[in-house]
């Protein structure tokens, strides 16, 4: 398959910290290697410093979650892949890496620090924690979960309003609005209070979805400081309505994992998606994870269950294919004419959504990588940062080898 035929792809970030940045920051090399180039800003420029505008390899079209929702929202403002890789490995003060390239001025991005990561919860201190307890609340009924419930009332040790603050002053100082730039940018949140995701950008508002709400009152620096609330580390972060109600939200992986349809929705038909998170297969080298405590199994439970969503999405499309092409060459078989086989094809194809021409790339590590399954989701240390890098461009380089650009 040559992926150079598609007319218009698109990238898709998932979250994972920290470490999934990184990840997708690698994977983004390996693209970048193959001849792919990646659209951001205002129209009238490319961030790669030459015009990509007719090339069917560049990415203008990103959706992002979470960490995911960080990387392509720098992509989307027009900074080089060097120079996002220089704000995270320059954020605690050490020397990262050095770009190649001769458009500073347009490119250079603050060093990312975990102040701009990682703010106070002010509505988590002692103070109000402790009047909490006494607030009236429902009826609960329990033992030891209930107590929980009951005085456990803070709702995040930290918020995402510095990371909010430092896209808006140094991503999107002239404008932070999805309609001023040159591609599309989507960002998915999780609606706390209701059971839905978010989706924020320039949405096409002929699309229905029952299970989404496309939304059009966030800045994109709002719409990242909501996706990248992951609880309990970070608190939900409101976001106020054309109606002006305060709407909470929380991370956009919650409610579903790799939003792919997003970008086929809106005219894509080539969407390479990107996530860090691969469950740990047992080998001799390490052992049984009951062997490392409760943290790793947890995060052994947590990679589990997002796994399972991506596999039933990629097992949900394909049998999709193998029932409209059984149902095709059945109805060949039994020599139904043209017009009416193609008539009870498109009956098939537009209720289940299916879009035949759209091809998906899933990119992610080996579920025998160790180290990578061990890393720390939250660290700016440049060498840990390097590693996972590596392993991005490596996963991408085994996956695209499959294909020809």
């Amino acid at each position: 398959m040559n992926l150079s035929e598609y007319k218009s792809p698109a990238l898709c970030l998932s979250g994972g910290g920290i470490k999934a940045a990184a990840f997708h920051i690698g994977v983004c090399l390996a693209l970048k290697e193959l001849g792919f180039s990646f659209a951001g800003g205002s129209e009238s420029y490319v961030n790669n410093n030459f015009d990509t505008e007719d090339s069917s390899l560049t990415f203008k079209t990103y959706v992002g979650s979470s960490a995911g929702s960080v990387v392509c929202s720098f992509l989307a403002a027009g900074f080089s892949i060097e120079s996002i890789i220089e704000a995270f490995t320059q954020g605690n003060g050490i020397d990262g890496f050095k770009r190649n390239d001769d458009h500073s001025e347009t490119s250079n991005l603050k060093p990312l620090s975990y102040k701009d990561l990682f703010a106070v919860n002010l509505n988590a201190s002692p103070v109000k924690i402790i009047s909490n307890i006494f607030r009236k609340t429902i009826n609960m009924k329990g033992g030891f979960e209930v107590m929980l419930k009951k005085n456990l009332k803070y709702n995040g040790f930290f918020s995402t309003s510095n990371l909010e603050k430092y896209l808006r002053e140094n991503v999107f100082p002239n404008s932070n609005e999805f309609k001023d730039l040159g591609v599309s940018l989507f960002i998915i949140a999780t609606q706390l209070n209701h059971s839905r995701k978010a989706i924020f950008g320039p949405f096409d508002e002929t699309i229905k979805n029952k299970a989404a709400k496309y939304a059009n009152y966030a800045t994109i620096s709002q719409a990242v400081a909501a996706s990248t609330s992951l609880p309990p580390v970070f608190s939900p972060y409101g976001i106020t309505n054309q109606k002006g109600k305060e709407i909470q939200f929380f991370d956009g992986e919650i409610r579903d994992t790799l939003s792919t349809h997003v970008a086929s929705d809106n005219g894509s038909d080539l969407v390479i998606a990107s996530y860090s998170i691969q469950p740990y297969h047992y080998n001799e080298e390490v052992g049984s994870l009951h062997e490392y405590g409760i943290p790793v199994i947890l995060n052994q439970a947590l990679y589990q269950v997002v796994q399972q969503k991506i596999d039933s999405h990629r097992k949900h499309r394909k049998n999709i294919k193998e029932i409209i092409s059984s149902i095709e060459g059945y109805l060949k078989q039994i020599n139904l004419e043209k017009k009416h086989r193609n008539k009870l094809i498109d009956i098939i194809v537009k209720k289940t959504k299916f879009k035949e021409n759209v091809e998906y790339v899933y990119i992610h590590p080996s579920p025998h990588d160790n180290e990578m399954f061990f890393s720390d989701h939250f660290s700016l240390n440049p060498e840990i940062l390097n590693s996972i890098v590596r392993t991005g461009f490596k996963s991408a380089m085994n996956k695209l080898r499959h294909y020809k650009v």
